[in-house]
């Protein structure tokens, strides 16, 4: 059992890290439902599934502009005070979509503003606390670490979403789902507080555009680091049908908000699935190959969950998206940990969030446009195939990606 089950040693060994985990885990519990509640909320106010699709496009800049400048503040400040400010701001967003609600607004030009500030803070605190990870524990552990941290990420998408659509159906308003959110951050916030100060290592330099050229350049200069990178945007920008579900809640399965809440869920079913399970991480030498078998497994789950014409069925395989998704998502964490070194490690993980974080948000807004072209259904379909010509194009282009062996990390 301790070779398949989850890894909890990183929990036992690090109390840092264990207070990180379960304070994000409880934060990501009213975050998902905020998620849910403000598509639901433009779907409401609009019935456009492009004006769904925009909520991400919102948010894409900010996450590019300060994902990147806030990889190079990294590496100059303290991570933890960085961190701290970040989300705090995060939790002042989450009081003004609790005001908007209250108050009956009902301003989509103010969501999209919120959601745009959101993306800006999270491309800045994300970042930390990658960043922070691998100060609280061994290399060895890195594997387990991010399983669970990627477990902890879905279980909140698994029960945010569901207990969020079943918030909106029964509370009658958004603002009960955003209120929680606002409490639940709270735990978040007292983690950070209680970590110590944690400085870059090595020679540090000055936040600005100049360090953020360096860390490009580094990067150019590692393919392993950049095909992971480019492999998640595969699967997230020409294969992510978030932006379609209230659509397909709506006019394909029916049952309103509860069916969007069950739809945002299943994939991280499947993830908390693959996490529970994921106590073989660590024997994995073959860690590039495993991503590109996982993202080709996911592009694949995504189509199939487009041909379908069952709800239950479709579920089957968005959950099964997600377990693919689980696998490398830890995968992709622990080369870009492990193959980068400290001074270096704030920039990548700027270009890490740039990519994890907007990826999605590009996706929403080509599947939203997609779908109004071709419907919603056609359009799942065809970002799944894409996702799999993408990846194997890529594998090409950079054979030696599948030979990466994390016993010789490079």
């Amino acid at each position: 059992m301790r070779a398949v089950v989850a890894d909890l040693s990183p929990l036992r060994q690090s109390a840092d890290f264990r207070r990180l985990w379960v304070g994000i885990t409880v934060g990501q519990l009213g975050q998902q439902m905020t998620a849910v509640a403000i598509a639901y909320q433009v779907w409401s106010l609009t019935r456009s599934s492009f004006a769904v699709g925009l909520v991400g496009a919102a948010a894409v800049v900010p996450m590019i502009v300060f994902g990147l400048y806030g990889g190079t503040l990294l590496d100059t400040f303290d991570r933890r005070r960085v961190a701290l400010i970040s989300s705090a701001g995060l939790w002042l967003l989450s009081l003004v979509l609790v005001a908007q609600a209250a108050l009956d607004l009902d301003q989509v030009g103010l969501l999209y503003v919120v959601v745009a500030a959101q993306a800006a803070c999270f491309a800045v605190n994300n970042p930390a606390r990658q960043a922070i990870v691998p100060r609280l524990l061994p290399a060895a552990m890195l594997p387990s670490a991010n399983a669970l941290s990627t477990l902890s990420f879905n279980l909140g998408f698994t029960v945010g979403p569901l207990a969020g659509g079943a918030l909106l159906a029964v509370s009658n308003g958004f603002t009960l789902p955003y209120a929680i959110d606002a409490v639940t951050f709270l735990s978040a916030l007292y983690a950070l507080w209680r970590l110590p100060p944690i400085p870059p290592e090595g020679q540090t330099q000055r936040a600005g555009f100049r360090s953020m050229l360096e860390g490009f350049r580094f990067l150019r200069a590692r393919t392993n680091v950049l095909m992971t990178f480019l492999v998640d945007l595969c699967a997230m920008v020409l294969a992510q049908p978030r932006a379609l579900f209230p659509e397909l809640a709506d006019t394909v399965f029916g049952g309103g908000s509860r069916t969007l809440g069950l739809l945002q869920a299943a994939p991280a079913f499947g993830a908390i699935a693959a996490g529970m399970s994921s106590g073989w991480l660590g024997r994995v030498r073959r860690q590039g190959l495993a991503i590109m078998v996982c993202v080709v497994g996911y592009g694949a789950s995504v189509a199939a969950f487009g041909l379908v014409g069952s709800l239950w069925l479709g579920v089957v395989f968005l959950a099964l998206s997600g377990a693919f998704d689980m696998v490398s998502a830890a995968f992709r964490s622990t080369i870009l940990q492990v193959a980068a070194p400290d001074e270096m490690r704030g920039r990548l993980q700027g270009v890490f969030v740039v990519v994890v974080a907007g990826g999605p948000r590009l996706g929403d807004m080509a599947a939203g446009s997609l779908g109004s072209i071709l419907g919603p259904t056609l359009a799942v379909v065809a970002g799944g195939c894409a996702c799999m010509l993408g990846t194997a194009l890529l594998a090409a282009r950079f054979p030696g990606f599948a030979r990466y062996d994390a016993r010789l990390p490079a």
